[in-house]
């Protein structure tokens, strides 16, 4: 009896445990320093796993337009990334570089980061757990004021879809 009922309160405790939020996750800057989720908290994130060399590319076009539109009241976060195909550009400085000049991009970015395998983003993991898991370059995880993931899509929704800015606009 006494084993069922330290069992039972176990089992209580861990379904009382809040889900990490991915406010709890901090990524290295393109620009130095560190973009803290934490520090985002109150305003919708959309976290863009983006590539320099990948046929989507031209999203960022719809990134940055997004980033405009919803300044001061939504982030959006592009996470350059070189796990699908080679399609990132060597380091940080060419990737800030080639977005500056053929994007004019001011979103915030940050450094080259692992989206997938066993070296990937800590907010990564936590997302594959949730069942989230970037498929392709551009999917995006739209993250709600609290830090929790509110909707995902994939690489061939564009930044600027209907869907997107709606799930925006809800969070808001």
């Amino acid at each position: 009896m006494m084993t069922r009922r330290i069992l039972l309160g176990t089992l209580a405790a861990s379904l009382c445990t809040p889900v990490r939020a991915s406010a709890d996750f901090t990524f290295a800057s393109i620009d130095g320093g560190q973009i803290s989720l934490a520090g985002l908290r109150g305003q919708p994130v959309l976290v863009v796993n983006t590539a320099s060399l990948c046929a989507y590319t031209p999203q960022y076009d719809q990134l940055q337009a997004l980033h405009e539109a919803y300044a001061g009241r939504a982030v959006i976060l592009a996470v350059p990334s070189d796990d699908f195909g080679g399609q990132e550009l060597s380091d940080e400085a060419e990737v800030k570089e080639f977005c500056e000049l053929n994007f004019a991009l001011t979103l915030p970015m940050t450094e080259i980061t692992k989206v997938r395998g066993a070296r990937q983003h800590p907010f990564y993991r936590w997302a594959a757990d949730q069942g989230v898991i970037p498929r392709w370059n551009f999917h995006k995880i739209l993250l709600d004021t609290n830090g929790a993931i509110a909707a995902e899509f994939p690489t061939t929704v564009s930044p600027t879809d209907p869907k997107i800015r709606g799930a925006i606009d809800r969070l808001l």
